[in-house]
């Protein structure tokens, strides 16, 4: 067995909740209604989706930090 690192962003909702969002993995989609539920449900679609990407001999996508910064325009 071999653990795997990923950057996941937690992005708070308007409405209520955490979208979970992978940068190296955009095909990973889940939530939570608290940033405990969105970790329990990073991690399972996590291991889900790289255990489906071994079984089936493809290639582990390796980690992307993305650049986040705040901008600031006037109107």
């Amino acid at each position: 067995m071999k653990s795997y690192h990923y950057t996941v962003i937690f992005e708070p909702l308007r409405e209520g909740g955490y979208n979970v969002i992978f940068p190296a993995i955009p095909e990973i989609c889940t939530f939570g209604e608290t940033i405990e539920e969105a970790k329990r449900m990073a991690e399972d679609a996590l291991k889900c989706y790289l255990e489906s990407v071994l079984k089936g001999k493809g290639m582990i996508p390796e980690d992307r930090e993305p650049a986040i910064e705040r901008i600031a325009v006037t109107v």
